[in-house]
């Protein structure tokens, strides 16, 4: 949550309309204050230059700087100061421990639902029941233990099987007993609707629906094409008959649909993916192909934590096992992590750590009791690789402590979100085993199956697919495994692999998805609309049922100075690397010297500044040579980040969740 930066600034004095030009290298610390402002806060000044006084004044500038700087910082919007990122050479390294091995791919050319099992269908008694539930999947099967005929309900579809692998037929005529059983006994069954089609699976799998036969439509430029009457990323291009697919954020490669499947890098695809129109019904996908300004954006979005204080009076913690506990040692590690639990427990050297809802807690024993944590062995537990379920705590840190006050923070990686050769994937391609017990199934963590797909305003979120009544729910990525099954009742527990939340009402448009798809999106969502909320800024901090452990951090801060923005001035003077103050005239800049802008001619890159000056600078701040030249580069990208942040800013749109898993929404 450390922020170091520079920034031009400028002094007016009373007696006289002149302003003094100076440049200022600064650090502090990020704090969340909503999901869409951010507070920067305990703001240092580590370095002033000014090229536009005389030696006698600068000591006395910088004190007065110094002095002036708010306590309480500034807040900033999440867009702004995300895309002034993009200036500091932010180096974003793939994870080479992720996986991208294809799942299995099936194509149907009809509305599809996936039924998924964890491995092998396994049952379990509903007590009080002539019923057993299907624990490993999460849809709603049950099996009549007399008659051995199996049901699948989505609240408003019916199916009936005599195998849990199917086929799987719609049936209009359910038993009264389960419809009561379910607590579905007011849903009208829907007969006279066509039900999606159910498509069983053991394994990793997706599935590929399209509204009858393909429909290709071809992009400007006629060198891709794109098929407009589904739910997900489907793409040729032309020049090689390729077809190319979007799953989970990885794109896969094959030449036809009965495969191979091929992963292909994000920075290795054709030229012709980044020359898609941002405008265009399948603009979205825009933010999987590398390089792209939507890309770069998601990345850095990824770069900035949701920060809480957390109330250590307030913050508890229960971890409830299948018997006592059992932990598995991490390869490469110190770490072993509980097995037989939803949390996520570690052991480090006989002591025992727990991350919930983006908090760390601490105990000397596997059961607790547990307090809030104000440390944790960060090495031992960053060694934790992908392919550990526990890898996603690596996200999560501790920055700071009071004895009241805990603050705390994660990024995306702790919600299974991660940069991958450019772009954000979902999930870590590992497909870990589930936990069996004698009293528990605890699924953990998967990629595939769920039609995730990310969307440039709304983040990660299920396909539509899954909206059609199966799930009429939104994804919470609460990072844990959020919940396990525990035969005996219907709703003993539940089956998360992300966390299921309901979030009312999901609203499916045009703008969302690919393509002109009315007649898809009403056949999936029915009267399920979807509303809600913003998911790739969902806070878990500020969760209702996570807000109680937070501190009140503006009444702490009431009592600090606050920044105020500048009225009637405009925001168009910048600093250079070195410290030189520039503003934009027409398509060139000018740079501030000895009282007046001057236009820069000449080189355009500054000569290297030796390790040496560059340590000595920084203990003698209030001198600097004099910068003689603009690097015009480095105020370019500066310019091009403060417009962007703007225009996103002023664009963000009312938030929505989005159904469409290959990248839907437009950056208009």
């Amino acid at each position: 949550n450390v922020l170091t930066g520079r920034t031009a600034i400028s002094i007016e004095f009373n007696d006289t309309d002149a302003a003094v030009f100076g440049a200022l290298w600064f650090s502090a610390r990020i704090e969340s204050m909503g999901d869409d402002v951010l507070l920067v806060r305990d703001v240092r000044v580590s370095k002033v230059t000014w090229p536009d006084s005389k030696d006698a004044g600068e000591q006395r500038l910088t004190q007065f700087v110094e002095a002036a700087i708010p306590t309480a910082g500034f807040e900033i919007s999440r867009e702004r100061l995300t895309a002034s990122l993009a200036t500091a050479g932010l180096e974003q390294k793939s994870l080479a421990e992720l996986k991208s091995d294809p799942p299995a791919i099936v194509f149907s050319e009809e509305l599809a639902v996936l039924l998924l099992y964890d491995g092998e269908p396994r049952f379990a008694d509903v007590t009080g029941s002539d019923y057993q539930r299907a624990l490993n999947t999460p849809l709603a099967v049950a099996r009549n233990k007399r008659s051995k005929k199996l049901y699948l309900s989505s609240g408003k579809f019916w199916y009936m099987a005599s195998d849990p692998l199917g086929p799987w037929q719609p049936t209009s005529a359910p038993p009264a007993d389960l419809v009561k059983l379910l607590s579905l006994q007011d849903a009208e069954v829907q007969a006279s609707a066509e039900p999606p089609v159910i498509v069983v699976a053991t394994e990793p799998t997706e599935v590929i629906s399209t509204d009858g036969a393909p429909s290709w439509k071809a992009l400007p430029g006629g060198e891709v094409l794109y098929v407009q009457n589904t739910e997900t990323a489907w793409l040729q291009e032309l020049a090689t008959n390729n077809n190319y697919v979007l799953l989970s954020g990885r794109w896969f490669r094959a030449k036809s649909t009965s495969g191979p499947w091929t992963f292909v890098r994000a920075d290795e695809l054709p030229p012709s993916f980044a020359a898609i129109p941002p405008a265009s019904d399948i603009g979205g996908v825009r933010v999987s192909v590398a390089n792209t300004e939507e890309a770069e954006q998601a990345v850095l979005d990824a770069a900035v934590p949701q920060t809480a204080a957390i109330k250590r009076s307030e913050a508890t913690l229960s971890v409830e096992y299948d018997g006592k506990p059992q932990f598995e040692k991490i390869a490469g590690t110190e770490v072993a992590y509980a097995v037989n639990t939803a949390a996520q427990v570690l052991e480090i050297d006989s002591r025992y750590y727990a991350v919930d809802g983006g908090v760390w807690f601490v105990a000397k024993a596997a059961t607790g009791p547990w307090v809030v944590a104000d440390s944790i062995p960060t090495e031992e537990i960053q060694k934790i690789p992908p392919s550990s379920p526990v890898y996603n705590t690596t996200y999560v840190q501790i920055y700071e402590s009071t004895p009241e006050v805990v603050y705390v923070g994660y990024t995306p990686g702790y919600l299974w979100s991660y940069p991958y050769y450019g772009v954000p994937v979902y999930g870590t391609g590992w497909d870990y085993p589930p936990y069996w017990g004698g009293g528990y199934y605890y699924p953990r963590p998967p990629t595939w199956g769920f039609n995730v797909g990310y969307n440039p305003w709304t983040g990660w979120s299920f396909g539509l697919s899954w909206s059609n009544g199966f799930l009429s729910v939104g994804v919470g990525w609460a990072g844990g495994y959020g919940g396990g099954y525990r035969p005996g009742g219907w709703y003993g527990g539940g089956y998360r692999g992300p966390t299921i939340i309901n979030t009312g009402d999901i609203n499916i448009g045009n703008s969302v998805n690919i393509g002109s798809r009315d007649k898809v999106s009403n056949r999936i969502a029915g009267d399920n609309r979807l509303s809600g909320a913003d998911l790739r800024k969902d806070n878990l901090y500020n969760r209702p049922e996570n807000r109680a452990r937070n501190a009140d951090r503006a009444a702490a801060q009431s009592d600090l100075k606050q920044a105020r923005p500048a009225t009637n001035r405009k925001n168009d003077v910048f600093a250079d690397k070195s410290g030189a103050v520039a503003r934009r005239n027409g398509d060139d800049w000018e740079s501030r010297r000895d009282g007046a802008w001057q236009r820069e001619s000449g080189d355009t890159q500054r000569p290297a500044i030796d390790r040496q000056s560059a340590e000595r600078d920084q203990r003698a701040p209030q001198r600097d040579a004099r910068p003689t030249t603009l690097d015009r580069r480095d105020l370019n990208r500066a310019n091009s980040a403060r417009q962007r942040g703007a225009s996103r800013e002023r664009a963000r749109p009312t938030p929505r969740a989005s159904g469409m898993r290959g990248g839907g929404g437009r950056l208009r």
